[in-house]
């Protein structure tokens, strides 16, 4: 399943909308996602399942590229 990680680049700042990023990543749960990420120096905001039409709207983004961990 592929997970989109919406995260801050430092654990130290507070959390800024205009400067969150997202990533994507394959994954089966939400802990391996995590755990997959800890040795990061990102704040994770929100981890969320991409799948069906969501996931094709997704694909059509020139951001879209699935981490490979």
């Amino acid at each position: 399943m592929i997970f989109k990680v919406y995260f801050q680049e430092n654990k130290i700042e507070v959390p800024v909308r205009e400067r969150t990023n997202t990533l994507y990543i394959e994954a089966t749960t939400e802990g391996e996602v995590r755990a997959k990420l800890k040795d990061r120096p990102y704040n994770i905001e929100f981890v969320s399942p991409v799948e069906g039409a969501y996931l094709e709207y997704e694909k059509q983004s020139e951001n879209y590229k699935v981490l490979e961990i």
